[in-house]
């Protein structure tokens, strides 16, 4: 199956494309966009790998669902165009690093923001869940956690938490905490220092910073 997507994932998930679930989840996708408002735009669904390629990922932040409300999504999690106003979640990103992020720099030094499902419904959150994108980011978080060493796992929430319980710690760092949502912000992802934290892994496996 062709999948437009950057060229070292389309090598990389070649044999996932392949896969039944992936075929239902193509078709359940197209009926999706075609009967409704979907979000992201359909060209944006996978920017998050067309942003960072597989063999330039130095990090990966793991999100849930897309922003599910007209101008949010753009196919990196947590990421809003400049004139949208900030969803709270990327709100307390910013009072933590102390500065609103640019998280397409972010992507375009190698931080790849993954959602563990790619497409919403307007309105409507968590609408997509259960479609086959787990499966697919699934593969995905597996890929760089067995062919790549020393990445930086930031893991916000049980979620995520979850989702990479399987990465090795001895090959990556896994920086785990509370969620940045206003639910749960105060329970432990202020002042996890996740920024600082990756930046020094990266630094002692001689691996260039990010400006955050």
């Amino acid at each position: 199956m062709k999948v437009k997507i950057e060229e070292s994932w389309n090598r990389i998930l070649a044999e996932e494309f392949e896969k039944p679930y992936f075929a239902s989840l193509v078709q359940f996708v197209k009926s999706a966009y075609a009967n409704g408002v979907v979000y992201p735009p359909p060209g944006k669904i996978f920017e998050a790998f067309n942003r960072t390629p597989f063999d330039k990922v130095k990090a990966v932040i793991i999100g849930q669902d897309p922003y599910h409300e007209p101008g949010q999504a753009q196919g990196l999690c947590f990421y809003v165009p400049p004139d949208v106003a900030p969803p709270p979640s990327l709100v307390n990103i910013a009072k933590e690093l102390g500065r609103m992020p640019d998280l397409l720099s972010w992507a375009d030094q190698g931080v790849l923001l993954l959602n563990a499902t790619l497409t919403v419904a307007a309105h409507r959150a968590g609408s997509h869940q259960g479609k086959g994108w787990e499966a697919f980011t699934d593969a995905v978080i597996h890929a760089l956690a067995e062919r790549r060493d020393n990445i930086v796992f930031i893991l916000w929430g049980s979620y995520a938490q979850k989702k990479g319980a399987f990465i090795d710690r001895s090959r990556h760092c896994v920086i785990e905490s509370a969620h940045p949502s206003p639910l749960s912000a105060y329970r432990g992802f202020f002042g996890s220092r996740p920024f600082a934290r990756a930046n020094e892994y990266l630094a002692a496996h001689g691996i260039p910073a990010i400006e955050w």
